[in-house]
């Protein structure tokens, strides 16, 4: 236990060593990250449907391809050097995962096409989107400029909710958030880390003012509710395909999934939350 908690602690420091030192770098050790945890993290999702599945196989290399290339895509439109046509082989990529079932004569195609679909909306989509976060339009400039804030923000969120449920569960814990998936959340310690994600963002708020305490509040609780349905949803998944975790890439932690889980939901739905408080 001992050697394993070691292990845990190593990984999990250089992990988030990384992701922090890169995201904060500069916009191009952003996006080489991003692009390489994206084709990771959708590579090991084919691997897992193509080794747990009898009835599915995925091209796990051109779904791979594909997300890489999505992240790739949407942040040269975010920076401007770039128009709409840079998604036209992305699109080429989809119509090729479709059309090539027709000649592989595999026997689940439309298996085939969900999975593989669905491994870059549940995956791809939502690494991309990470990229408008990062990047905006300065009006006064006409330029595009980098914010590390934000994107790092969402995992400030998801880490510190994580590590405050774990404590508090793990004192007060008594009722079942999610018994059926999950049944070591509780209701207690999800508030208690939704309690310490808010304070955190009252601490962002204080340092950097680009937007208001209450803008940042919500950002918080947005990501935190969305991060929770995002555990639960990979934990639906590890189910249905009876894993206890998604892959070995991260010693002591498991795979890529497993540590991105949260993310795939908090991050499509703070751009959302993000662009409302724009508009209103």
């Amino acid at each position: 236990m001992n050697s394993n908690f070691i292990k845990r602690t190593i990984t999990g420091v250089l992990f988030v060593a990384i992701l922090v030192g890169c995201i904060l770098w500069g916009a191009f050790s952003f996006g080489i990250l991003f692009v390489i945890i994206s084709a990771l993290t959708i590579f090991e999702f084919g691997q897992l449907i193509n080794s747990r599945t009898e009835d599915a196989n995925v091209n796990k290399f051109i779904i791979m391809l594909g997300g890489g290339y999505l992240f790739l895509a949407v942040m040269a439109f975010c920076i401007d050097t770039a128009g709409s046509t840079i998604f036209i082989p992305y699109v080429l990529l989809l119509l090729y995962l479709l059309i090539s079932e027709l000649y592989l004569k595999k026997e689940n195609p439309i298996l085939n096409w969900a999975y593989s679909m669905f491994s870059q909306l549940y995956i791809g989509l939502p690494f991309a989107l990470l990229n408008v976060l990062a990047f905006h339009n300065d009006p006064e400039y006409s330029s595009v400029s980098y914010n590390p804030i934000l994107p790092l923000s969402v995992f400030i969120f998801l880490w510190l909710n994580d590590t405050g449920a774990y404590c508090i569960g793990s004192l007060f814990g008594k009722h079942r958030l999610f018994e059926r998936i999950s049944p070591k959340k509780s209701w207690e310690g999800s508030i208690g880390g939704g309690i310490v994600a808010i304070g955190a963002s009252l601490v962002l708020a204080h340092f950097f003012p680009f937007m208001s305490i209450w803008e940042w509040m919500g950002l918080s609780l947005v990501v935190v509710v969305f991060g929770t349905w995002g555990d639960l949803t990979e934990s639906l998944l590890k189910r249905q395909l009876h894993v206890k975790d998604s892959g070995n890439i991260l010693p002591g932690h498991g795979g890529m999934l497993d540590r991105f889980d949260s993310a795939l939901m908090a991050i499509p739905a703070a751009v959302v939350y993000l662009y409302i408080i724009t508009w209103m």
